[in-house]
């Protein structure tokens, strides 16, 4: 019998863009909001988001995770460092230093609107 991978939702933002970042994670329902992550773009906020989602799953103690997130150029990025194991940047050394302690099992992409972890963020922000 196979293990089924535990899903780990990611999403980062900013407003304005450039400027203060947020980010969320959903593991198991449970909703996780990182504040205070400094400044930046969307795109840093999104790395942000993959990272504090991945070390946040390894402090749970979680194993075969699949971190969901919603920005695609992100998801593709990450994928792409894990293939090359050199750091193009700050978030992907970061991203490398994480996966050493323990590898996700995927890293996918998904339609805004299913990402729990942006529906998260966007109920902070009512429009």
């Amino acid at each position: 019998m196979s293990r089924s991978r535990l899903k780990v939702f990611f999403d980062g933002g900013c407003r304005p863009n450039p400027g203060p970042i947020e980010a969320a994670a959903v593991i198991g329902g449970a909703v996780h909001l990182f504040e205070n992550l400094g400044q930046g773009s969307n795109e840093d906020a999104e790395w942000r988001a993959l990272n504090r989602a991945l070390e946040l799953a390894q402090s749970l103690g979680l194993q075969n995770i699949e971190l969901v997130g919603d920005a695609l150029p992100v998801v593709r990025q990450a994928n792409e460092t894990l293939k090359r194991g050199e750091p193009r940047n700050r978030h992907e050394a970061e991203f490398l230093a994480l996966v050493a302690k323990a590898r996700p099992a995927r890293i996918r992409w998904i339609k805004r609107e299913q990402n729990l972890a942006g529906i998260a963020l966007a109920r902070r922000h009512p429009r």
